[in-house]
């Protein structure tokens, strides 16, 4: 299995919002709150990529998953958004391969580092991205929830 990684431009918007909604099907009525990835649009995705970028995974001559990737004025880290992974493309590295791939995006645009947000539900996404080297830095809730919801994980160098 072999896989490459492209710089999605803004006329993939609807690939790169189709790889999401397939990918967060899985969560649909098990998360709560609702994830908001099933709210994407192809608008909603494109004015994302239009901060910062997407990369797209293409894996055995099919598309196998994206992420989003902006700088983020308030932490003054670039965030990684929506890193969606087909569920017959896991387990394989692409992962991995494109949370690096942000990576060097953030190097390359002089940023000291990558922030995003995980499910507290989502323990193996949780041990993902420590593996990567991603700590906790905060935990924080959606709107209206009375406990907390997700992480700010953090991964400066």
């Amino acid at each position: 299995m072999s896989f490459t990684l492209h710089d999605a431009s803004l006329d993939d918007a609807a690939l790169v919002t189709s790889l999401i909604h397939q990918s967060f099907e899985e969560y649909r009525d098990t998360l709560y709150p609702p994830s908001g990835s099933h709210k994407e649009t192809a608008e909603t995705i494109a004015a994302k990529m239009q901060k910062g970028g997407a990369i797209l995974a293409r894996c055995d001559e099919q598309w196998a998953g994206t992420v989003l990737y902006y700088p983020d004025e308030d932490s003054g880290l670039m965030y990684l958004g929506r890193l969606a992974i087909l569920p017959a493309f896991r387990r394989r590295g692409l992962a991995r391969a494109l949370s690096l791939a942000v990576e060097d995006k953030a190097h390359a645009a002089g940023l000291p580092g990558l922030t995003l947000g995980v499910r507290v539900a989502l323990e193996g996404n949780q041990q993902l991205f420590e593996s990567l080297g991603y700590r906790i830095t905060a935990g924080e809730r959606h709107p209206g929830m009375d406990y907390v919801t997700f992480y700010t994980m953090q991964k400066v160098w």
